[in-house]
């Protein structure tokens, strides 16, 4: 093969498989387990990219998760083209197709690099100066110049052909991170028995012992140590190892979210297997291995493609065998960087220089680089790279000044130390607090149950970073019931270690300086930009992060916040503590829109639920509606007959003889628990206490404010259970309301919520013939009138099966409601409909149930209601207790403007002509001759024809209604004004005898 930059012997990586792959349409050679940053500079490639603002030439800064410039474009086909992948994380395959981005004609000539002559005009906050003025031209010129130009890369056109799977899991110990810290972590928590999941977003286990030369575990190799350690919790029944995956966020209840790349890095991954995975983790415990960032060098012109850091320099070399230029130069204020040039000068690689911004260091590596025959530079500063698309020198002059010298290379590294890793730590609501003899932020205090191991606990050295992460592995193993391990702690023979450098900028980039120095390379902020924001009033850091964008898009602060902060404390004249940090923000990398929709997408984007007599009523013809998520039967028609004639017919079939209705939707809730009725006394508006097992009573959910917010039968079962029903769209809402008060203001009460609506089909058996149809299934209940009166409810059997028997109506006619478990809900449904027809009676749909309803004058919450409704508006004020002292609601409902005179209130309604049907929603007025705009009172809630009362009803909104029985009032319509009486709510039977049969 021809990697020009490929070292014989070094790395990991075999030569023996090759992999072909094209950027920017040329064809390029590759291996296998290469990332396609390390195979682009195998062949010499260091121009990969434009910067956002300035066009700039970009290369690769990074190995790892943290790179800010080399975003690029992965295409598989015409639908599968990929934005912003970092080329360092990006695995190669064989026929991988990558493209470069923001660039036009070409990456090498881009016209925009015309920007970057006009830097002085785009200066930070520019874009909150430039286009204020005139305001005209905001919406027609700037906008869409600004919107066009916005972002990076180019979005697909066509559907994401892929699929993405979840997974929720959980477990005692969940472990970020599986470097050195994290497998110790792993090992010690796994030993004793409790579930272990074991995360890292790089393909291969090992973190900094990927590139650490220097390091032995057990007698071993670092890296080798690393992987026989993975292969051994690999095997163990109890621990689940996920690599290529990234913790992208820490939420309350250590809840973490996780994203494991599936197929990304396969050349033929196949149609069956998904793309990514989402991982939605419930840890008892979770310990954060997540590392140590390493910091860029701040100088003039930090950004030429070839300038890097000096651990990503040592990781292409040490593990995929690839050296970053042939000419190296090193500019350091740490000692990391030395063991970067110590292992490229062993492989062959010329070190130019050494430039130690420190004044006199010492120790082994400084040392050994010496002995090597390395320059090294003590005092001075790199204060510019030289070159254009690719490095080309570094010019280095004492720190404080004087005559330097310019030092031809093809390649700078840098190091200006190491930021840990908090942002885990920081999105789990966790405090930092800042080291001033260290100047870095560490974990400070918790939030949630989880520890901080390691570099990002700011632990240096190998040997306490193992020692500290086995010890916090077994604590939090044992804490949830682990037992005691029988493993050793891994024994450290020899490592390394980083501490200290500098922040902020370099000489020659400091105050009163104009140079472009980079501090944050994904939005070209420089340390003159932090600077002018300072001068501009922006004093705390979070104004200046969104006057510059420093720290913002995908970078996150990973690499540029510490500089930036360390700049603008010593503009400010502050220690770094108070002038803050930033808000580390989910997601930690960027995450697609396909991992988090998951299967939500095409017919599954809004889920569709079907009751168990689906498919019979869909055998029979009936005609749906989309109730919610659920599929309802709307109406039965029959042959010729359109849905006002299949309607009409079903209703007074039900009067006369009897329906079938699967109410299976509705919402149903067990309250379970010794409190149970205690509850029910404070989530309802009625008494509940003295309420009989076995009888139920119809009740009325109010929100603090007084208003109605559910309602629904509730049937006491035992003394300690209740079955609570509510409206089919408020099922979730109302369990989410009793749930929360049941945590936050009654965490007293000794009770359990169950939601059960999928547990019961529910078939409602309504009309006078409703006991003669159920009575030949049911077993070992009574149901006639003395032993199962109206509102009541036993257990029993039907067909066999067990079942909940109601005796209520949503009709006024005689009714049950039969609930069996959803398994059966078809086969109990047919044999009710064989004994049904020997009666003739029907079954009705949802249009039906509501003109039935409505004849009796019973409300559905959210059609009769609008959410400033309250129980007397409704005409329930029989529903609410009158000596109860507390419930929900009870204050609001005092409120004066609750109780004042003239609010609205449901009425029924007649038309003067019996034969027309109000449309709901219509406006009612008092006067319809009154000047435009007219004064609305009131509107129509519910309007139907009944055919059982032979002419149109209707219920209403009206200002004062109960008090203006009688009058007429008007409804203005486009093709005239329609006149109505306002009447009682109860159309059919007034007085309720047909309950009763």
């Amino acid at each position: 093969m021809n990697a020009a930059f490929r070292i014989s012997g070094a790395g990991r990586l075999s030569q023996a498989k090759t992999a072909a792959f094209s950027f920017d349409d040329k064809p390029y050679t590759g291996i296998a387990g290469d990332t396609l940053a390390s195979a682009l500079l195998a062949n010499g490639v260091h121009l990969v990219g434009r910067s956002f603002k300035y066009h700039r030439p970009r290369g690769f800064l990074s190995a790892g998760a943290e790179e800010p410039n080399a975003l690029v474009q992965i295409v598989r086909d015409d639908a599968r083209k990929t934005p912003n992948v970092r080329a360092t994380v990006q695995e190669l395959y064989d026929g991988l197709t990558a493209n470069s981005q923001n660039r036009w004609p070409s990456l090498a000539f881009d016209v925009g690099a015309v920007n970057d002559l006009a830097s002085p005009m785009f200066s930070a906050g520019f874009y909150y100066k430039t286009f204020m003025w005139p305001k005209w031209a905001w919406k027609d010129l700037y906008e869409p110049k600004i919107r066009s130009a916005a972002g990076l890369g180019v979005s697909p056109e066509k559907p994401d052909p892929d699929h993405y799977a979840s997974r929720y899991a959980h477990c005692e110990v969940l472990v970020l991170g599986g470097g050195a810290a994290g497998i110790a972590a792993a090992l010690a928590a796994a030993e004793t028995g409790v579930r272990v999941i074991l995360a890292d977003e790089q393909a291969e286990f090992g973190g900094s012992l990927r590139f650490e030369s220097g390091a032995r575990i057990d007698g071993q190799d670092g890296y080798a140590w690393a992987q026989a350690a993975i292969a051994r919790l690999k095997a163990m029944d109890n621990v689940r190892v996920l690599s290529r995956t990234t913790a992208f966020g820490y939420y309350a209840q250590n809840f973490v979210g996780l994203v494991e790349r599936v197929s990304d890095h396969l050349k033929n991954p196949g149609r069956e297997l998904a793309r990514e995975r989402l991982w939605q983790v419930r840890a008892g415990r979770v310990v954060i291995a997540t590392g140590a960032i390493e910091r860029h060098m701040v100088f003039a012109n930090n950004d030429r493609p070839g300038v890097m850091l000096a651990s990503a320099a040592r990781t292409y070399l040490n593990h995929y065998g690839v050296a970053v230029g042939r000419n190296v130069g090193v500019y350091t204020a740490n000692d990391s960087a030395y063991a970067a040039a110590i292992d490229l000068k062993k492989a062959g690689v010329n070190i130019a220089a050494i430039v130690d911004l420190r004044d006199n260091p010492s120790g082994p590596v400084i040392d050994e680089a010496r002995a090597l025959g390395i320059e090294i530079n003590f005092g001075r500063a790199v204060v510019s790279a030289g070159g254009k698309l690719r490095v080309s020198s570094m010019t280095v002059q004492p720190k404080n000044g004087g005559g330097g010298r310019t030092i031809p290379v093809d390649a700078i590294l840098m190091s200006a130390g190491w930021t840990p890793s908090v942002h885990l730590f920081s999105q789990s609501r966790g405090k930092v607090a800042f080291n001033d003899e260290t100047r870095r932020f560490v974990p400070g205090a918790y939030a949630q149950d989880c520890v901080s191991v390691g570099a990002c606990n700011g632990t240096d050295g190998l040997d306490a970073t193992v020692d500290e992460a086995y010890a916090a592995g077994a604590k939090a193993a044992k804490e949830a019931g682990g037992k005691v391990g029988k493993g050793a702690k891994p024994k450290v023979d020899a490592g390394e270690s980083w501490s200290r450098g500098m922040l902020g900028a370099g000489p020659g980039a400091g105050p009163g300086t104009t140079v472009k120095a980079f501090v944050d390379f994904q939005n070209d902020v420089t340390a003159k930009d932090i600077r002018q924001a300072v001068h501009e009033g922006m004093h705390s850091i979070e104004h200046v992060k969104r006057f510059t964008t420093n720290g913002m898009a995908t970078d996150q602060g990973k690499t540029s916040n510490m500089h930036g902060l360390a700049i603008a404390a010593e503009e400010l004249g502050k220690p770094i503590p108070q002038v803050g940090l930033t808000t580390f923000r989910a997601p930690y990398t960027p995450v697609t829109f396909g991992s988090i929709v998951g299967h939500a997408r095409g017919a599954l984007f809004d889920p569709t639920r079907r009751t168990a007599t689906h498919g019979w009523a869909a055998r029979q013809g009936a005609v749906f509606e989309d109730v919610g998520h659920w599929k309802r039967a709307w109406y039965f028609p029959k042959a010729g007959e359109d849905m006002h004639a299949a309607v009409n017919r079903e209703c007074v079939t039900v009067r006369k003889v009897g329906g079938l209705f699967d109410a299976s939707t509705l919402g149903k809730i067990e309250v379970v628990g010794p409190d149970a009725a205690k509850f029910m006394e404070l989530l309802y508006t009625n008494p509940w206490e003295k309420l009989e097992s076995g009888r139920c009573r119809y009740g009325i959910m109010l929100r603090e404010d007084g208003f109605i917010y559910d309602d629904g039968v509730v049937g006491r079962l035992a003394p300690d259970r209740f079955h609570v029903t509510t409206t089919t769209g408020g099922a979730p809402r109302v369990m989410n309301h009793m749930e929360d008060y049941l945590q936050t203001e009654f965490p007293h009460l000794n009770v359990w919520l169950t939601s059960i609506t999928e547990q019961w089909a529910v078939i409602a058996v309504q009309g006078p013939k409703s006991r003669d149809i159920i009575a030949p299934l049911v077993e070992d209940i009574d149901m006639s009138d003395e032993a199962m009166p109206h509102m009541s409810v036993r257990e029993g059997k039907i067909c066999g099966v067990p079942t909940r028997l109601f005796r209520m109506s949503f009709t006024g006619e005689r009714g049950f409601e039969v609930n069996v478990p959803a398994d059966y809900g078809e086969a109990v449904w047919e044999a009710l409909w064989a004994e049904g027809q020997k009666h003739g009676a029907t079954a009705y749909g949802t249009e039906t149930m509501h003109v039935l309803r409505a004849e009796k004058g019973y409300i559905i919450v959210g059609q009769d209601t609008d959410g400033t409704v309250t129980p007397n508006d409704a005409g329930l004020d029989w529903a609410v207790g009158k000596k109860k002292t507390d419930f929900v609601g009870i204050r609001g409902l005092t409120r004066p403007d609750l109780v004042a005179k003239g609010r609205k209130q449901l009425v029924g309604l007649k038309t003067k002509d019996p034969k027309v049907v109000l449309e709901e929603g219509a406006q009612i007025v008092a006067d319809p001759k009154q000047p435009i705009p007219m004064k609305m009172i009131g509107h129509v809630t519910s309007s139907y024809w009944s055919e059982n009362c032979g002419r149109s009803i209707a219920l209403a909104l009206v200002a004062g209604g109960r008090d203006r029985m009688g009058q007429t009032l008007y409804v203005p319509m486009p093709n005239g004004t329609i006149e109505v009486e306002v009447t009682g709510m109860v159309f059919v039977d007034e007085k309720g005898e047909r309950l009763n049969g």
